[in-house]
């Protein structure tokens, strides 16, 4: 049996304000049309998640929001707040489910995503792993607790701006 992981980092965030705390800043209007064009594409993929791992970040959880999909659980922490790639890799061993959605931030984000791959797609953004980035992995396992570095069988990996394009 296997197991899906949609990687996604949060869409682009707003600038706005002078002074807010990182922890708090929204999604800018490309962002929010990002993150719905990332729901969109995913909806249409049939990619629901049974459980989503969501940094408690304003922006990533308007980011899940605006995606609009629907999901078996849905737990936010800072525990994926600007969080190493060693430390998502323990929050994925703990997740149940078939599929499972994380929704982070760079640099750890980015370096979970190039560990967690057998072989990179072949996308000249998929090292910096730019805002609203979703890749898309298989793991040939039927449990998280034996998802380990270099897995994870490419499906998918797009930018929301490829969405936008049409």
């Amino acid at each position: 049996m296997t197991r899906t992981l949609i990687l996604t980092r949060h869409a682009k965030s707003s600038w706005d304000t002078p002074g807010q705390p990182d922890h708090e800043r929204p999604l800018n209007k490309r962002g929010r049309a990002s993150a719905e064009a990332i729901g969109r594409w995913l909806d249409a993929k049939g990619l629901r998640p049974d459980l989503v791992l969501c940094s408690a970040a304003v922006r990533t959880r308007e980011t899940w929001d605006r995606m609009k999909l629907e999901a078996g659980e849905e737990r936010f922490t800072d525990l994926l707040y600007h969080v190493t790639a060693n430390q998502m890799l323990r929050a994925l061993n703990a997740a149940q489910g078939r599929t499972v959605l994380m929704l982070g931030h760079n640099p750890g984000l980015a370096d979970f995503a190039a560990s967690l791959v057998a072989e990179p797609p072949e996308h000249a953004r998929f090292e910096d792993y730019p805002t609203g980035a979703t890749l898309v992995l298989d793991f040939d396992t039927d449990d998280w607790k034996r998802v380990a570095w270099h897995m994870g069988q490419v499906r998918e990996f797009v930018l929301p701006r490829e969405l936008l394009e049409d």
